[in-house]
Formats: C-alpha cells, structure tokens, sequence
C-alpha cells in the first residue's frame, strides 16, 4: 500500500470512527475496530489505531473475538465475573452485624455500640466501620432495605396488663350505659386532662398566621413558679353529647373530680335529666378518681347525700383508659381547639374550652374553679364503714353504688 493509499484509507477510517463512535458501546467500538483492521489487511492494526486512537490491544483483543464467537458476552455486559466481587460475598458477616446493631434488644446484646443512640444510616454505617467493615452510609440503606426494614414512628398499643376480665367488664360496662340511657338516666363518663401551663408558651400544632409573622412565644416551656397551672377535668353526657369542663388552679385530688361531677350536676344535670333517680359514672381505673382511692368514694358518698341519686359506679380495666368514651369525645377535641394557641390566660383556656364544637352537636360549658383542694387527705376505716355503698356482684372493686344516707 502506497503512503497516498495508506493516507485515504487513514482518513475513510478516521470519518467512520466520528459518525459511529458515540453510538458504540464498549464492547461495539472494540469489534468494529477489529472488524475494520482485518478488512485492511496487513498494518491493519496500526492503521486504525492511529485513526481512532483505539489501544491496539484493545483492537487485538476484537479480532480474537471475532475468531471465537462463543467466548464474547452478551451485548452491552461485561464478561462474567467481571468487576468487583458483591460486598456480601468478601464480608459474609456483614449483615448479621448490622442485624445485632439494628435491633439490639430482640438480639439480646445489651453492649450494642448503638443501644443509647439515633439508629440513623449514617451512625450505623460508623458503628459497622468500628466493628471492621468497609460499607457506606448508601449501602447500609440499600441494605436495610433488603432486610425489610423500614423508618416507622412508635405506635401506642401496649395497654398494661391484659387482666383475664377485661373483655367482660367492657360488655358489663356497656349494658348498665345502654340500661341507663332506655331508663332516661344520666350517665357520664370523667377524668382529668394534663396540667396546663399558663403563660406565653409554644402551643402544640399550627395556626393560620400571616406569611412569615408567626406568634412569638418564649423560647423555653419552664413553667415561671409566678405563673399558675391549671387542671381540666371534665365530664362527659354520653346520652346528650354534652360536655362540662371545671378548670381548676388547684391539685388535681378526688375532691377535685367530685366537686367538678357536683359542678356538673348543679349547672347541666339537674336540668337535663329532672326526674332522675341514679346517676351511672364510667371512670379510670387510677388517678384521683382510682377504684382504690378511699376519697373518691368518701366524696361521692356526700354527693350522692346532696343530689338524693344513687351513684353507680363502673371502673374501666387497669391500663384501659384510652377506652373511656371522654377521651377521644371530648378532650381530643379541646385539643385541637387550641392547638397552636399560647395559653396565656385563664380567661383564653375557658373560652376555647368552651367554643369547642364538633359536626355531631358537641356542646361544651367550661367554668373556673378557684378553690384550693388539699393533698394527703386521708379516710381512715372508721370513715369508710360510714359508707353507704353496695360492691355489684361482678367484680365489686371496679362495679359498686354509692346511695344516699
């Protein structure tokens, strides 16, 4: 070949090469360069290698495998075994590490480098690094993933101890309210919602604002001791869907959840239900209203010698709270009535209490309770033989009625 054939031959190649090279793969542009050098001839190789700027082993490696059609890999792979073995394969203790790292307390190790920490991919990935590993942030995600693990939040189901009854005094429970309410007879259902912080504090929650001017509050929730608490504790009509919130500043006793029933009875009872005769009370298992607390049935009693009723009481299972109807009808609802509001003053507490209302008719009177309610009252025995109270035949503890003397 001439060096004027040579140089037309040198640039045909060179123009193929600028059309065709950026739609080859790796494996393409290797046999085209092969397949071209062998068409060529003798100083195949070179030529096209000063074309294209191929490698001629790259180009050597091409016709080796155009010789032998069954040794090349499918279009578009690598050959097998190409590339960097799987992590798993050069660190097969990988996972069950990151398994004992995960979830230290089912895997009984109570020495997990993560037990008191955030178990975030990035601390995991140090923590695996620390025992030896050599794995990222990415790949402990990826392999999380493969385990079947998930980010979830904490879900509230744990209900204490499951007592053998529980079932039946929810039935039991359920017939005296339906007994009571075909009957025409009040039946309410009480308990106290947390202590409230009176002040300029961040409200849980969000509020429409204008864009950007949020409502400033203080920037800590330390209670100022000059400032006051305040304990709601409220009571449920399951029969009217009405409800009467006494706001007490005060401790949250048994003297303080009688006197908020009698409160209820003197400004919404006595009117709603004029010929009652019985007054059924579904309560908490503990608290100030407790099934063991001798105060709660001490104040009851002189309850019920003031409103004449007979006061039947029925205690929800301990651990069952969740399950008393003034929780998520009436308290939940408060709520979110003030979320995102600071509770600045006992006058904003009663009137958002107060506005509370829910599509279904909720209605709701709220009202200050300034008495002082001591704590350490004690009811000796001599007291509690005065009762006039009646244990019901199925678990007398939780289930009993308090008639007038």
């Amino acid at each position: 070949m001439t060096q004027t054939e040579r140089q037309a031959v040198l640039v045909a190649v060179r123009k193929r090469y600028e059309y065709l090279g950026t739609h080859l793969t790796e494996q393409n542009r290797r046999l085209w360069a092969a397949s071209e050098a062998l068409t060529i001839g003798h100083g195949g190789v070179a030529l096209v290698s000063e074309a294209t700027g191929i490698a001629r082993a790259t180009i050597l490696k091409g016709q080796k495998e155009l010789r032998a059609p069954q040794a090349m890999p499918t279009a578009g792979q690598r050959h097998s075994a190409g590339g960097r073995k799987p992590l798993l394969e050069t660190d097969p203790t990988l996972l069950e590490d990151l398994d004992q790292l995960i979830d230290p307390y089912t895997r009984g190790d109570p020495e997990s480098l993560l037990r008191w920490t955030c178990k975030s991919t990035y601390h995991l990935a140090e923590a695996l690094q620390q025992l030896g590993h050599q794995v990222s942030q990415r790949t402990v995600y990826t392999l999380l993933v493969d385990l079947d693990y998930s980010l979830q939040s904490n879900r509230k189901t744990e209900e204490g101890a499951d007592h053998p009854d529980r079932n039946a005094q929810f039935e039991y429970i359920a017939g005296q309210v339906k007994q009571f309410q075909t009957a025409n007879q009040p039946v309410v259902s009480v308990d106290t919602k947390k202590k409230e912080a009176v002040g300029n504090y961040a409200g849980y929650g969000k509020e429409w604002e204008r864009s950007k001017q949020p409502r400033r509050v203080k920037t800590h929730d330390f209670p100022d001791p000059a400032e006051e608490n305040v304990c709601p504790a409220g009571v449920y009509d399951l029969t009217r869907n009405e409800g009467w919130v006494n706001v007490g500043i005060s401790h949250n006793t048994a003297s303080f959840a009688v006197a908020s029933i009698q409160g209820w009875w003197r400004k919404l009872g006595h009117e709603r239900y004029p010929q009652a005769k019985e007054l059924l009370i579904t309560a908490d298992a503990g608290g100030s209203n407790g099934y063991r607390v001798r105060l709660w049935k001490w104040c009851l009693q002189g309850l019920a010698n003031e409103t004449h009723l007979a006061i039947h009481v029925c205690h929800f299972p301990p651990g069952t709270s969740k399950w008393n109807k003034i929780e998520h009808r009436l308290f939940s609802f408060i709520s979110k009535n003030w979320r995102g509001r600071p509770l600045d003053s006992l006058a904003t507490i009663v009137n958002l209490i107060a506005h509370t209302t829910t599509k279904t008719g909720l209605y709701v009177e709220a009202s200050l309770d300034y008495n002082a309610y001591e704590t350490g009252i004690e009811v000796s025995d001599a007291n509690m033989a005065l009762l006039n109270i009646e244990p019901q035949s199925f678990h007398g503890e939780w289930n009993y009625i308090i008639c007038p003397c």
